[in-house]
């Protein structure tokens, strides 16, 4: 499960051309070398809510991931715990699979319950990896429409950065991987070979096996009903030969 932080922090610029374009495309090749794997994504901000269920269905995943943007949650904050405990109750029952949580965020004003959200994950075998997004120098947040930036109430320009040392303890206690996300390709290649990691269930060949059963009972059922009507037909014809037979 891929949980992306959409606050309006992540409209900085600190990484280009934002934060939250950077996270989508990095996202997108995530999903690109995913195989034999299921994956969902979840929104967060003062909240979290599911954006895609769980699934197999790589190209609904990057249609989705398209869609995201601050727009789609209203209630702003950084509620890492809320998409850590939604992430947590996404996944299948399925045992003997891998199961990883990946954390997109900035890591900025944080609402609570973190700590217990990623207790939970592990209890239940989930890891959490955390993939931290901006700089610690921070950038101001564009305002939407305007050449101009958000501003406190007092008028001064909001700077945001990254929460560097949150990300990390998360990470930690998650029994996962912590990568800060730059311009370079670093963090994309850690998550990759943490997923590689993850113990997998070959679906496909199970989907092919049942499928391929289903065939054979379909085709010996047609064999039979061609068979039959061939039997039907040489009978019919043979009865119609000894009645004109019969009427010469």
């Amino acid at each position: 499960m891929i949980a992306v932080d959409i606050s309006n922090s992540m409209l900085a610029t600190d990484l280009q051309p934002s934060r939250i374009e950077k996270a989508k495309r990095l996202v997108a090749r995530l999903v690109d070398k995913l195989e034999n794997d299921k994956v969902g994504m979840i929104i967060f901000a003062g909240d979290a809510f599911t954006q895609l269920p769980i699934t197999s269905d790589y190209i609904s995943a990057k249609m989705f991931l398209e869609s995201i943007n601050p727009s789609l949650i209203n209630k702003q904050g950084t509620a890492i715990g809320a998409a850590i405990n939604l992430a947590s109750r996404s996944f299948t029952p399925q045992e003997g699979v891998g199961k990883a949580i990946i954390i997109i965020t900035d890591g900025e004003n944080h609402e609570g319950g973190v700590t217990n959200a990623v207790k939970e994950a592990v209890d239940k075998g989930i890891q959490v990896h955390v993939l931290g997004v901006g700089s610690a120098n921070g950038a101001p947040i564009p305002l939407d429409g305007t050449n101009d930036f958000r501003r406190d109430s007092e008028g001064n320009v909001i700077v945001t950065r990254l929460n560097e040392e949150m990300c990390k303890e998360i990470a930690k206690e998650g029994n996962g991987v912590y990568v800060r996300v730059d311009n370079t390709n670093s963090a994309e290649k850690t998550i990759n070979d943490e997923i590689a990691k993850m113990a997998k269930i070959d679906i496909n060949s199970k989907i092919y096996t049942e499928f391929d059963e289903q065939f054979q009972a379909i085709a010996w059922i047609i064999l039979f009903l061609l068979f039959t009507e061939m039997m039907i037909l040489d009978k019919k014809n043979v009865f119609f030969k000894k009645i004109r037979l019969f009427s010469k």
